[in-house]
């Protein structure tokens, strides 16, 4: 509520009058006199127009109303004597300026106003704390999310940039981003004002800032470029937006919006609509207000209507479609539309309605899913925009795909990214500090692989980041694991020195042996024993040992892998809980002994159960 100030004029002080009354035997008492005369002494009757200060009558008193008043010097004493004989209440006297806060009768209002010690009478107004407003529009497209958006942890659009081919954008708003740049294809002349309010409110839908003031945008980190390619009447011509479409390509924007439209179609319009897309470019623009209550025929328009852009419709905030949004066809996706609050020039706020104001929250969900992954094309962001689109039930002509969701687009986006890498790079060599080459370089638990050169280098590209277990290995020697921390786009340096074998004598399985435990009948567990001896006849401890068991019962066959480490007798067991019938047998695969090495061989085996 605005502050209404209420000022004496000047008015005539019968001064004389009072002097000769003092003459004619009134008691001259010092400052008692000049204490009466200033209670006493109106300059002037006041008309005050009690409406105004209807906000600051005081609760559960009647009459009593809580204003501000302002004197030609400081208040002393007399000054609330003043107050008090018209039966008010000094609350408060300022030091800072010649003023007190009171509660003062309305009937009193008009006679202090016109005491000659006071300038002026105004009402105490309320003051209320700068709150920012979350349009439902925005609120609506992120889905069950609340401000703060879940999604804005995620992305809230940096370093991404959208287009609005429009009316231009007010560059000096206190609610959105400093603009990126722009350019006026209308006259040439400064694009960052915007006469017309169009351009401002879109924009505002895109990027407002979240800064606790006016509104908030889709995407409150997307940069902005101001293309004004229509007049501050709003009008411009296909060559005006042609202009602007090859403009903003020059630029690599990545997205355009583009709030306007035409009934006719044309060539060069289409041709440029094309080449953009085509050039990796997304389109966004509105349907159209030329539709009808009753949602019949096609009537989106241009260049919404052509296949490389997006025609955005307009839902009401009961997800129904707004009765002007064109229908058709060629509709997209559509999106809030009917009563959007956004920025206006001049640091004002407004309420617009139209497929205009839907096609920019389309435009700022694009900004986010391309913020989260910049890799993403614009076919890529178009798919994700109707993969996620939520169904409002209406028709197909109507909503296109569905409501646009950038809640929804935003964690599509975060599935389809590919795991962040890095590269792992490094030289294999022996403990005399000569190079292995051929030696194999793996990732665990991944099919990363690679062999070194003749200088025992190696390089290990696209490697998920993380923790990860690098394993070297070469004939001859005993392999190297390393655990390597990967960093996104960053190579790690992993050197490994390998030690020789020295081969002192030969490993064998000696036998494989079959025992059963447990059960009624005492075999419902099958124990596999396994003994390795030296050449020497000797058990071979901590050697490891890999194994399959193969059981097989008419046309049936299972199979189990097994891994272990001989103890100091030299055997290694391995168990099958609760085996079924069937005939089982045992085939080694690897074993590994410091000094030794295995012949090979697999001993015959079998065990077999009824």
């Amino acid at each position: 509520m605005n502050n209404h100030l209420f000022k004496k004029g000047s008015g005539l002080i019968v001064l004389i009058l009072v002097l000769g009354l003092l003459f004619l035997g009134c008691d001259i008492a010092g400052p008692k006199v000049l204490d009466d005369t200033i209670q006493q002494l109106e300059v002037k009757s006041f008309e005050i127009n009690m409406e105004e200060f209807e906000q600051v009558k005081v609760e559960d008193k009647r009459d009593i109303y809580n204003v501000l008043v302002g004197f030609t010097q400081a208040p002393g004493e007399a000054e609330k004597n003043l107050v008090r004989n018209l039966g008010g209440e000094v609350k408060r006297t300022f030091t800072i300026v010649d003023a007190m806060e009171i509660n003062l009768p309305g009937e009193a209002i008009s006679a202090l106003a016109g005491k000659g010690v006071v300038r002026y009478v105004e009402p105490n107004a309320e003051m209320r704390a700068l709150e920012q407003d979350v349009p439902w529009g925005i609120d609506r497209v992120f889905g069950d999310e609340s401000h703060l958006f879940d999604t804005w942890g995620i992305t809230r659009g940096n370093g991404i940039a959208v287009a609005i081919l429009d009316t231009g954008i007010d560059e000096n708003h206190e609610d959105l981003p400093k603009l990126s740049g722009g350019v006026n294809t209308i006259d040439d002349t400064h694009w960052g004002s915007d006469g017309s309010g169009h351009g401002t409110h879109v924009a505002g839908t895109v990027a407002a800032l979240d800064n606790e003031v006016g509104v908030v945008g889709v995407g409150p980190k997307i940069g902005l470029y101001a293309v004004k390619v229509l007049s501050d009447g709003g009008s411009g011509s296909v060559a005006s937006v042609v202009a602007g479409i090859e403009w903003a390509v020059g630029e690599d924007i990545p997205i355009l919006n583009m709030s306007l439209g035409g009934s006719s179609s044309s060539t060069t319009l289409k041709d440029a609509c094309d080449a953009a897309y085509e050039a990796g470019h997304l389109l966004v623009a509105s349907a159209g207000n030329s539709g009808n209550p009753a949602g019949r025929g096609d009537n989106v328009g241009y260049p919404a209507a052509y296949e490389s852009v997006i025609a955005v419709a307009a839902s009401t905030d009961n997800d129904r479609r707004a009765s002007f949004s064109s229908t058709g066809s060629a509709v997209e996706l559509i999106a809030p539309g009917s009563s959007i609050l956004s920025t206006l020039p001049g640091d004002n706020y407004g309420t617009y309605s139209g497929t205009s104001m839907a096609s920019p929250h389309v435009a700022g969900v694009a900004g986010l899913v391309k913020a989260f992954d910049s890799g993403l094309s614009n076919a890529d962001i178009r798919q994700i925009l109707q993969d996620t689109a939520e169904d409002l039930g209406l028709s197909s002509n109507h909503q296109g795909f569905g409501l646009a969701r950038a809640d929804l687009a935003v964690r599509a986006a975060e599935e389809l990214k590919p795991p962040a890498t890095g590269n792992i790079e490094g030289i294999v060599k022996d403990e005399a500090n000569a190079a292995i080459e051929g030696a194999t370089v793996v990732v665990e638990g991944t099919d990363l692989s690679t062999t070194t050169n003749n200088d025992g280098y190696y390089q290990l590209e696209n490697v998920p980041a993380g923790d990860q277990d690098v394993t070297a290995s070469a004939d001859g020697y005993y392999s190297e694991t390393a655990t390597v921390t990967v960093e996104e786009d960053a190579t790690f340096t992993q050197d490994f020195t390998l030690k020789e074998v020295i081969i002192e004598g030969v490993v064998r399985v000696e036998s494989i042996t079959y025992t059963t435990r447990g059960g009624r009948l005492n075999d419902r567990h099958l124990d596999i024993t396994l003994l390795l001896l030296d050449d020497q006849n000797n058990p071979v401890a901590d050697a490891s040992v890999s194994a399959t068991v193969e059981r097989s019962e008419q046309d049936e066959v299972e199979s189990w892998s097994f891994q272990g480490t001989t103890g100091s007798d030299g055997t290694v067991i391995f168990t099958l809980n609760n085996h079924v019938s069937g005939c089982y047998e045992t085939e080694v695969t690897a074993v590994k002994a410091e000094g030794l090495e295995w012949d090979g061989v697999t001993p015959e085996n079998k065990h077999c159960k009824e």
